[in-house]
């Protein structure tokens, strides 16, 4: 990520050094989540859709440890593989939002505070600015290179209440804490970065 584009970090030392953490990442562009595991502090698996492991590319997702998911149904592969990664006190990226949009953590599904409440993992957020601002003259697909991204971590913070449950009442209800947080966070990120 370095090589192509010019990121700068921060908020990286909030990472926690161990135990098992859900990097919770807006999606707007392709290069968010390769951009996230070129510059964390810490390795992450990603769970990302299927339809990207083709060719070499799908290859090499899968030799870095990257989660295939099947978004159309109740993967219980992707689901053992992602509880694995926590359980073994790693770090587990998931686009809250399912797929890319705006990325502005407006409509999150259910998945971020599953994973949370179950892995017993602390949710960090990370919001990526810059990717999708402009669109490159040599690869219109992509961020012009050598151009700034700016990947902004936040404060960790645990999705559940306390209690322990994982009702659907009490994951939706740890839905609803985790948009807030993660709303806080982008607005903090983009005072920040003034993007």
């Amino acid at each position: 990520m370095y090589g192509l584009w010019k990121p700068r970090v921060l908020g990286a030392w909030k990472v926690p050094a161990t135990g098992p953490v859900i990097f919770a990442v807006n999606h707007s562009h392709v290069i968010d989540g390769p951009m996230v595991i070129g510059v964390a502090p810490r390795t992450s698996h990603f769970l990302v859709k299927k339809e990207a492991f083709i060719g070499p590319l799908g290859s090499f997702m899968n030799r870095v440890g990257q989660i295939r998911v099947d978004r159309d149904t109740t993967d219980r592969t992707a689901i053992t593989r992602a509880l694995g990664v926590l359980e073994n006190g790693g770090v587990l990226g998931i686009f809250p939002e399912g797929t890319r949009g705006e990325g502005d953590f407006a409509a999150l599904r259910a998945g971020l505070a599953y994973f949370a409440v179950r892995g017993g993992a602390q949710i960090v957020p990370v919001a990526v600015l810059g990717s999708s601002e402009r669109r490159g003259r040599l690869l219109k697909g992509l961020p012009p290179l050598r151009s700034r991204v700016d990947v902004v971590f936040g404060d960790p913070f645990e999705a559940g209440d306390g209690s322990g449950r994982r009702t659907r009442k009490a994951l939706d209800e740890a839905t609803e804490r985790i948009q807030k947080q993660l709303a806080a966070h982008l607005e903090n990120a983009r005072r920040l970065t003034g993007r």
